[in-house]
């Protein structure tokens, strides 16, 4: 007979994922052991190998949790029928509104999918790619031209990511920026420069 779920199964689950998620990012899966993520969890290890088979299957399920979050919060946000510029500052405010209290996860996904076997990274970047596809479209519907033969719009689509995936290492909630206030300086430094290496 097969091992009911326990109820609070999820609520558990995503308990460990959080736990994990600082410790990846505070010590490096690398330097991580079964023994290390079981205490950092508040679980036994024995309780940890009911969830997890190992910390690779816990690696890929943090990354992947954080991506599938992005990529649903993003979308749900996304709203094509506005003006482009509209629609792609939206886009960059829930961006940052969905890495609030994701830190952890986030440095694990640029640091530490590396350690993945090469499947695995591939269904992560999917959903990466998907999320820069949503991004790339909007902008290209800001400015047309970066769609041309020159190939503009992939570069200043991720320079719109580097300012946005690293704004974690300086950003600080009490500070005199607001994530509202980044997300209308991101877009209007991409508007602005893609409509300026367009035309250069």
């Amino acid at each position: 007979m097969a091992r009911t779920k326990a109820v609070d199964y999820d609520l558990k689950r995503d308990a460990i994922l959080r736990s994990a998620a600082k410790l990846f990012a505070e010590t490096g899966f690398d330097r991580s052991s079964m023994s290390q993520l079981a205490e950092a969890c508040g679980v036994s290890k024995a309780l940890l190998y009911h969830y997890y088979t190992g910390k690779d299957a816990l690696l890929f399920d943090v990354i992947g949790a954080h991506l599938n979050d992005l990529c649903t919060r993003v979308e749900e946000a996304d709203d094509p029928a506005a003006d482009p510029e509209t629609r792609l500052h939206g886009l960059v405010a829930a961006l940052l509104n969905a890495y609030r209290a994701a830190d952890h996860q986030h440095q694990v996904q640029i640091n530490a999918m590396k350690f993945l076997p090469d499947d695995r990274q591939e269904e992560l970047k999917d959903l990466e790619r998907r999320l820069v596809a949503l991004f790339a479209e909007a902008i290209r519907n800001v400015e047309p031209g970066l769609g041309d033969h020159r190939g503009l719009l992939k570069p200043v689509t991720m320079s719109l990511f580097g300012m946005l995936n690293w704004h974690y290492m300086w950003f600080r909630p009490e500070g005199t920026i607001s994530r509202e206030d980044y997300a209308r300086i991101a877009s209007r430094l991409v508007i602005d420069g893609a409509r300026g290496v367009a035309t250069a």
